[in-house]
């Protein structure tokens, strides 16, 4: 056949074949999310590398994988720099591993890492541009699950009555996020408060008014932490899946994480050893919590098993039966031996799902999902679990606990919102430990200002004896960085970081955020021809332009700097919104100020206004009503930025484009961090995998 073929139709083919080849962005994925949970977060050890080929679906005899071990460890053909330094490998290797396994066609079937292909519906590109040759697969189960999840918490709300409920197949999930409305109201119920229904857009909607539902919706699931790169509202409006998936698996994930905390439960400290301090808890994933929680009542029931994963170590249904055993309340009975006594593993689980039902937690699995050990479902199953029923009890004696150091505040979780929605690598889970290595705030830097981090002088990889030493190493060089960004680092030096001090880490922390955010507004000035400083601009620039634009739209209000007392009332903010975009407040909905209510309410609608118009700002509504001055400070410039984005014109005006060039830019800065996280993680390789923020085990709560 190939003899009949053109020249240029046997090019074609010969590109086909290699295109099939290569992982696409969704396995990319899963594997990143397999390998995480295999590897500790670490490289992956050689004595683990025949589970991890069998969870992509790499099915090799065990001689076969042992001879591959032992050529690495012999030095024969090339090795990888991982696996000769460390004895592991690196994801980037791993997946260059799998590449060339499948190759060679060692491999009857390779499937993602959660799902077989017959879960999943593969789809063309949906621009112009993408549609000839990009695919983005679609989970069935995911959509399934997450449509079921929004059918069980939101089917009586009534603003969503002409939306709920979706088909029990999920195909018509697509169309319901489309008017914005299911997408504010899931934020609403995973982060209570985060959007003010006032803001939301629910009668006779034209296309602009579902736009701006879709664009406050974006901007407020950044400010929970979720990543939104390359995320825009005119992608939700056209029912992108991948991306709608995406988008609901960050939201539905942090709304199931943020109750696994010690203020929300503080019998968690049951699950620590007498040695272990209580703050450990808080430098703890959800899901490193969720694998102690599940050990803890298997220990308890009398079981040998144990798991370390929620994919390979669930497969057989026997864990859940005990567990569901043990959490169950007084007075429901739920059955272990009929679980067990079943030997077909899909049937089982069936049964087990039948046990979890009696506890009204049957949600997120069906049997296959168990069977196959869908990573994403399984780990929402067992949270669901938590958050109902942890059956945790009470210590015997009362625990003097220091909630001012275990407890995250307000301003720590805005710090970590923002840099988990830009994407950094690994998922920020608490500020002060997760950054004590440096490589985060690596990240940061190369987003603010590309290329400014050698990543030679960057340990990424830590060995045992020299670890103290390697971090501190990093944090050294990245206070060297932040003098190289003419911060204000007068008394922090990298031991500080390194030690996690509170409030070392969080004087550079805001000056990175303030960094990032005056690094945008440059950026938007000097393309519209503003005319900002050659140093870039600065606050007492953004107070003048605030002031200026107040005065032409003919408001009344001004202020003198961020401190003004006056911005706790809100009317500065809100008549700003309104001066940018005019007549998009409603001023019946505007209260005098003169109360503490009164000054929360203004601040929380302010702020869903401002996010209505694009703004993405991370400011809660606290900050605006205590006035915190730095906290005030992003939101003036997050609106400066807003209002340097051409077209606003009246409403209903430009909506291409307009609205969505904030969104962009951000995107654009974003984009950084894919790259700078493969350097942190990867040796600075630059085609290591997209992580486009879909990290698992990370909070990303808002601050109420």
């Amino acid at each position: 056949m190939a003899s009949q073929l053109t020249p240029l139709q046997q090019h074609l083919q010969q590109r086909a074949n290699r295109q099939s080849l290569k992982l696409s962005d969704d396995q990319r994925q899963e594997l990143l999310d397999k390998f995480s949970s295999l590897s500790n977060g670490g490289p992956l050890d050689l004595s683990e590398l025949k589970a991890a080929l069998d969870v992509v679906g790499i099915k090799l005899p065990q001689w076969q994988v042992r001879q591959m071990i032992d050529d690495m460890e012999k030095g024969k053909g090339p090795v990888p720099p991982t696996a000769r330094k460390t004895g592991g490998l690196s994801l980037r290797e791993f997946e260059q591993l799998c590449s060339d396994l499948k190759s060679k066609d060692v491999a009857l079937t390779f499937k993602t890492a959660v799902s077989k292909r017959e879960n999943l519906e593969t789809l063309g590109g949906m621009s112009e541009a993408s549609s000839a040759g990009t695919t983005h697969s679609v989970r069935h189960e995911e959509q399934v699950a997450f449509s079921d999840w929004i059918n069980s918490n939101l089917s009586r709300d009534p603003d969503l009555k002409h939306l709920l409920p979706i088909d029990t197949e999920g195909k018509t999930l697509y169309d319901k996020v489309k008017d914005g409305i299911l997408l504010c109201k899931i934020i609403n119920h995973s982060c209570p408060d985060t959007i003010d229904e006032r803001a939301i857009n629910k009668k006779n909607l034209s296309t602009y008014a579902k736009h701006e539902n879709l664009t406050l919706a974006l901007s407020s699931a950044q400010a929970i932490g979720c990543s939104v790169v390359s995320i825009d509202a005119h992608d939700l409006s056209k029912g992108k899946p991948h991306l709608v998936l995406g988008l609901l698996w960050q939201i539905i994930r942090i709304g199931l994480f943020n109750q696994i905390t010690l203020k929300n439960c503080p019998e968690l400290v049951q699950l620590l050893s007498d040695d272990e301090d209580p703050a450990l808890l808080l430098k703890m994933s959800p899901e490193t919590i969720l694998l102690r929680w599940v050990n803890h009542h298997l220990e308890r029931a009398g079981s040998n098993r144990r798991v370390n994963n929620f994919t390979n170590d669930i497969k057989d249904s026997e864990v859940y039966a005990t567990l569901l055993k043990q959490i169950a309340p007084v007075g429901v009975s739920v059955s272990s031996v009929d679980v067990m006594v079943e030997s077909n593993f899909l049937k089982r689980a069936e049964i087990m799902l039948q046990q979890a039902e009696k506890l009204n937690c049957r949600h997120f699995l069906a049997p296959a999902d168990v069977v196959e050990g869908v990573y994403k479902l399984n780990l929402a199953f067992v949270a669901n679990l938590f958050n109902n029923h942890p059956a945790l009890d009470k210590p015997d004696e009362p625990i003097d606990l220091d909630m001012g150091n275990i407890e995250e505040s307000r301003e720590d979780k805005t710090y970590r919102n923002w840099m988990n929605s830009l994407g950094v690598s690994p998922y920020v889970n608490w500020l002060y430990s997760d950054l004590a290595d440096g490589l985060i705030i690596f990240q940061l830097f190369d987003i603010i200002k590309p290329g400014v981090v050698n990543w030679t002088r960057v340990h990424r990889h830590f060995s045992r004896l020299k670890m103290f030493m390697e971090k501190l190493e990093n944090c050294n060089y990245a206070v060297d960085l932040g003098k190289v960004l003419k911060f204000s680092l007068v008394g922090i030096a990298g031991a500080d970081l390194a030690d996690g001090n509170p409030t070392l880490t969080l004087a550079l922390v805001w000056q990175l955020m303030r960094a990032y955010t005056l690094s945008i507004l440059s950026q938007l000035a000097e393309k519209h021809g503003h005319g900002a400083s050659t140093t870039g601009v600065v606050e007492k620039e953004i107070v003048e332009w605030a002031n200026n634009k107040l005065k032409e739209a003919g408001k009344s209000t001004s202020i003198r700097n961020f401190q003004d007392s006056s911005i706790s009332t809100g009317h500065p903010v809100i008549d700003l919104v309104d001066a940018i975009k005019p007549g998009s407040i409603n001023y019946s909905q505007v209260l005098e100020g003169t109360t503490e209510e009164e000054k929360l309410a203004n601040a929380k609608y302010a702020i869903s206004m401002a996010r209505k118009t694009g703004a993405r700002i991370y400011a809660l509504p606290e900050d605006i009503a205590e006035v915190k001055p730095k906290m005030v400070m992003t939101v003036f410039a997050c609106l400066m930025a807003r209002d340097y984005v051409p077209n606003m014109g009246a409403k209903g005006k430009a909506i291409e484009g307009s609205n969505d060039e904030l969104v962009g830019l951000n995107g654009s800065l974003n984009s950084q961090t894919s790259t700078t996280s493969a350097k942190s993680n990867n040796g600075g390789n630059n085609d290591s995998h997209h992580n486009n923020g879909s990290q698992e085990g990370g909070r990303g709560e808002n601050g109420h």
